[in-house]
């Protein structure tokens, strides 16, 4: 039986199988009646679900995984305006802007500024000042939610918010630990579910405070 070359079509695999099949049959047929009387019919392939799949996601800028409980911690946040919408929308757009496999953003204010003016520059719509942005990254930081990286870079907290598989995020935190001395109650550990080494976050304040009880700022 020749070998399938390695570029070969489904329907050369297939051929082969068929083949594979025909044979297979004959000898558990031989093997439960050597007289030869009862014929196996056929064998029947089935095929698993390609491992090489990807996700079907919009845009060229692939996606990234967040913590659930983040999640859902972001919509009661909001609707309890215990945080300011500049500051949502600031963790958001450096969120999706992460450099895969590092957490790092590499936007400055400025950066930031325009990113978020763009669609409402094009509708003439509200735009955001570079004034709002830098108090919302100042609050950001005060949340642990992100740190300054240095030369106009941002660091994601990636237990929350992560572009890359989990071999890279570990490596990340570990990185991160470092630069913190391993201080259990330092960024990016001091923000989560009540657990080993980290907060319980009070969502039960007033409308007019914002995170963790401070006043509102942009």
């Amino acid at each position: 039986m020749p070998a399938p070359s390695a570029g070969g079509s489904e329907a050369e695999y297939g051929d082969i199988l068929a083949v594979l099949g025909q044979q297979l049959g004959e000898k558990v047929a031989e093997a439960a009646d050597p007289g030869g009387r009862r014929r196996l019919k056929g064998v029947h392939f089935e095929y698993a679900a390609d491992p090489k799949s990807v996700h079907d996601m919009a845009g060229g800028a692939g996606y990234s995984l967040a913590s659930n409980w983040f999640t859902q911690l972001l919509a009661q946040l909001a609707v309890a305006n215990s945080i300011t919408k500049s500051q949502l929308c600031v963790f958001l757009f450096v969120a999706g802007g992460q450099v895969p496999g590092t957490g790092v953003t590499p936007y400055t204010q400025q950066e930031i500024t325009d990113g978020l003016n763009k669609i409402a520059a094009q509708k003439g719509g509200k735009m955001i000042t570079r004034s709002t942005v830098n108090r919302a990254v100042q609050a950001l930081c005060g949340y642990n939610w992100v740190e300054k990286a240095g030369r106009g870079r941002i660091q994601l907290n990636v237990r929350l918010w992560f572009h890359g598989n989990s071999t890279a995020q570990h490596e990340v935190l570990a990185e991160i630990a470092d630069r913190h001395e391993h201080d259990v109650a330092a960024f990016p550990y001091a923000v989560g579910p009540q657990g080993a080494h980290q907060e319980e976050l009070d969502l039960d304040f007033g409308a007019g405070a914002d995170y963790r009880g401070r006043k509102r700022t942009g």
